[in-house]
C-alpha cells in the first residue's frame, strides 16, 4: 500500500501489488470505462454511486470481477489526498484491461457557461458509458472553445438537445424541471440523479421533453456535472439565444456544495 496520498499522475494497479507510477507507454491506452468526480479536503459528493457506475459499466464491457473492483477502489480510497482540491478519474484500460487512477488538480470551478448554441451532431460511439469517446468529446470542446464559447452542445439528427459534452443539460419551463427523456442516447450524469431526487423531495415537478436548441431560448438551462456542479448558461454562441435572469441556480449550488461527505469506503 502507498501511503496516504499518491502524487499527480497516471497510477497503475495490480492485484496485491497497490498502485505503482505507470510507465510512460501506459498513457495512451484506450478507455474502456472512466469515472470522476470532485474531491475538495478529502469531501465528495455521491462517491458510492461513483463507484457502482464505474463497476456496473466495467461488468458491461468484461471487466475485472466485482472482487477485483472492491480491491481496487479500497486502495484508490486510502491513497486520495485529503487537503487540496483534485479531479480524480479512475479508469479501465481496452486490451489490458489495466485498473488505473489518474490524480489531476482541480481546474478553476465555474459558476456559469458559456454554451455554443449552433450544437454538434452527436459524435460518440457508446453514448452511454464514459470513457470510450474522452477524447473525440475534448476535440469537441476544443471546437466551442474556437467558436468563443467554453462547452457544445451535442445534438441528435432529430434535432433534439441530448447533452453537452462534459454534462447533463437541464433546463427549467415556467415551474417544472426538466431534461431529454432516458430513452435518448444519454449518459445517467450522477450530479443530475442528485438535483431531480431533491427536486421530488421538494414537489417540485420533473418533466423528461425533446426539445431543440431554439426551444432553450430564453429559459434558464443549466449544465450539471460532477466537477463544477450546477454552471447556468449565462451566454450564447453560434445564434442569437436569449438568456433571462439567473433565479434557481445559486440555491442549488448552495445546497449541492453541502451535500459533500468525507471520502469512505463503504
Amino acid at each position: 500500500m502507498i501511503g496516504p496520498a499518491v502524487a499527480e499522475g497516471l497510477w497503475t494497479w495490480a492485484p496485491g501489488g497497490g498502485l505503482a507510477p505507470a510507465p510512460d507507454r501506459a498513457a495512451g491506452g484506450r478507455l474502456l470505462v472512466a469515472d470522476s468526480w470532485l474531491l475538495r479536503e478529502g469531501r465528495v459528493r455521491a462517491y458510492a454511486r461513483h463507484r457502482e457506475r464505474f463497476s456496473r459499466s466495467c461488468g458491461e464491457c468484461g471487466g475485472p470481477r466485482p472482487r477485483r473492483l472492491v480491491e481496487f477502489w479500497q486502495e484508490v480510497t486510502a491513497v486520495l489526498p485529503r487537503t487540496g482540491a483534485w479531479f480524480p478519474r479512475v479508469e479501465l484500460v481496452a486490451g489490458s484491461m489495466e485498473l488505473r487512477l489518474l490524480l489531476r488538480p482541480a481546474p478553476p470551478l465555474g459558476t456559469g457557461i458559456r454554451l455554443w448554441a449552433a450544437g454538434q451532431s452527436d459524435p460518440r460511439t457508446v453514448p452511454r458509458r464514459k470513457g470510450p469517446d474522452l477524447d473525440t468529446l475534448a476535440r469537441v470542446r476544443r471546437r466551442a472553445v474556437g467558436e468563443g464559447a467554453e462547452e457544445a452542445l451535442l445534438i441528435a439528427p432529430s434535432g433534439t438537445v441530448l447533452e453537452s459534452a462534459t454534462a447533463t443539460v437541464l433546463w427549467w419551463e415556467d415551474d417544472t424541471l426538466c431534461l431529454p427523456p432516458p430513452g435518448l442516447p444519454v449518459l445517467p450524469g450522477v450530479t443530475a440523479a442528485l438535483v431531480q431526487e431533491r427536486a421530488l423531495r421538494s414537489g417540485i415537478r420533473i418533466a423528461h421533453r425533446e426539445r431543440t436548441v431554439a426551444e432553450l431560448d430564453g429559459r434558464e438551462v443549466w449544465l450539471v456535472n460532477a466537477l463544477h456542479g450546477i454552471r447556468p448558461v449565462t451566454g450564447w454562441t453560434g445564434r442569437p439565444m436569449g438568456v433571462p435572469p439567473v433565479e434557481r441556480a445559486g440555491e442549488w449550488r448552495t445546497w449541492l456544495d453541502g451535500i459533500m461527505e468525507p471520502l469512505s469506503e463503504r
